[in-house]
Formats: C-alpha cells, sequence, structure tokens
C-alpha cells in the first residue's frame, strides 16, 4: 500500500502524518508512508486545500485533519 500525504508543511498536515504514521502501525499492515511537499506535485492530484491524503494514487480527503481512527476506517476501505 501507499499512502502519502500532502501538504506544504503547516500544522495541520504534520497532524495529518502523524496520524496516518500512528493508524498504519496499529493495523499492522505494510505500507509506504511519504510525505509530500512539492506544490506542483500537490497540484497534480487536483489538492486545491491541504492536508490532502492520497491512497495507492487515489485522493481520498482532502482540507481536513484526521483521527486516527478515520484514517484507519479508509485504509480499510482502500486495502
Amino acid at each position: 500500500m501507499d499512502i502519502k500525504v500532502l501538504g506544504i508543511g503547516c500544522v495541520k498536515c504534520k497532524a495529518l502524518e502523524k496520524s496516518v504514521r500512528e493508524a498504519v502501525e496499529e493495523m499492522n499492515i505494510q505500507a509506504n508512508v511519504t510525505k509530500v511537499q512539492d506544490i506542483v506535485e500537490i497540484l497534480d492530484y487536483g489538492i486545491l486545500r491541504t492536508p490532502g491524503l492520497v491512497i495507492n494514487e487515489k485522493v481520498v480527503s482532502s482540507g481536513h485533519i484526521l483521527s486516527v481512527s478515520q484514517v484507519k476506517e479508509i485504509i480499510a476501505k482502500n486495502l
């Protein structure tokens, strides 16, 4: 599973990245979690509001800080 957190380094983006990493660890799944900070690459995903969450190249959330439980739900739906 490939998970990307899109954001330029704001507090909200860091919070989402933390939630994603915790969710992956709690679910005990193999996932490559990366942070994308390049604005051009973020815009290529069609994200207008950060933070954004991309799972396997599909945008699943944008503009929201998600809790660990919310991230776990989203991951489970995209396994």
